[in-house]
């Protein structure tokens, strides 16, 4: 599920692009913004398939060794615990998974799929967590709960090869893996223990109405005021020239201002710590100072001049 912080990268992101191009098309722009955003619950889905896909490995697996010429007894009486992992069975089974799977067109199928599934499933079997938990004795749903978040964590999250699969699907998608990664890891700890596999996945959005409201008009308006924004940052930073001031910080000032004087729902102090912390991964090492500052005179003129209106309870300052 989508958070604030998120939306608001990946405005920043498009308007980075946006103010960079000489042939600029704000319209266009927008819709490859809403565009960006509806693409993560496609990487929702991928990692959601994944453990179906790892199921199917190893029940390969096991089919294999029974068929060998000579098989073993352990080959014969194989350890199903990672194949039947409850968490796996009901993600394998769930309803709306497969509803949303299907409508959106995600799934594993093609021959490069298919072999990176096969490269994910021997390297998960080779790690000590796979090795722990195959051997640890214990037969629950929360052992095979707490394996899916751990092998998920430590594994399936970090694995290289499908991090390059998934910034081939887009560009934008390795700046989403953390917090897609978070809710995959969410949705594995809510799934319950009777397995009701008609048990929803997440939604993108907690309230879609509201985040797309807020987020078009924090692109709309960053770009209908851009010059009014430009002429209060000069007098913010007393007159230096622009081109001195790292591009990113400008954006992330024009988009501060913006919340500050159209979003009337989203508190003043919010705002500041919000930019603060996008500085720190996304500008220079000093960004979060620099803009820190500015924003604090920012907030104190438009005060001043009553440009700043917020609206609702506790949402004076």
């Amino acid at each position: 599920m989508l958070n604030r912080r998120h939306l608001r990268i990946k405005v920043l992101q498009i308007l980075y692009a946006y103010f960079q191009t000489e042939d600029r098309d704000a319209y266009r722009s927008e819709k490859e913004l809403m565009r960006s955003i509806e693409k993560m619950y496609e990487l929702y889905l991928f990692y959601l398939l994944v453990f179906e896909e790892q199921v199917r490995f190893a029940e390969k697996r096991i089919e294999e060794r029974q068929n060998k010429v000579r098989p073993t007894q352990d080959d014969l009486n194989p350890n199903r615990k990672f194949a039947d992992n409850r968490i796996f069975k009901h993600l394998t089974l769930n309803v709306d998974l497969k509803r949303q799977s299907e409508f959106h067109k995600i799934n594993w199928v093609g021959a490069v799929e298919n072999d990176l599934m096969k490269k994910l499933f021997l390297y998960l079997s080779e790690s000590e967590i796979y090795t722990t938990y195959m051997g640890n004795g214990q037969n629950s749903f929360e052992d095979d709960r707490q394996f899916a978040v751990s092998i998920f964590k430590t594994e399936i999250a970090n694995f290289e090869l499908l991090h390059d699969f998934f910034e081939n699907k887009s560009i934008y998608w390795l700046d989403d893996i953390d917090l897609v990664c978070s809710m995959v890891l969410k949705t594995i700890k809510l799934i319950p223990e009777n397995g009701d596999i008609n048990m929803p996945i997440l939604t993108l959005y907690k309230d879609e109405a509201d985040e797309r409201a807020f987020t078009e008009t924090l692109f709309r308006k960053t770009v209908q005021d851009d010059e009014k924004n430009d002429k209060l940052i000069q007098q913010l930073t007393d007159n230096w020239e622009l081109d001195r001031i790292a591009k990113m910080d400008i954006i992330l000032l024009k988009m501060a201002l913006t919340e500050f004087t159209a979003l009337t729902s989203v508190p003043k102090k919010v705002t500041l710590n919000e930019y603060i912390e996008i500085s720190k991964f996304y500008s220079t090492p000093k960004s979060q100072v620099f803009i820190n500052g500015i924003l604090d005179k920012a907030v104190e003129m438009l005060d001043k001049d009553g440009k700043v209106k917020k609206t609702g309870r506790g949402l004076i300052n």
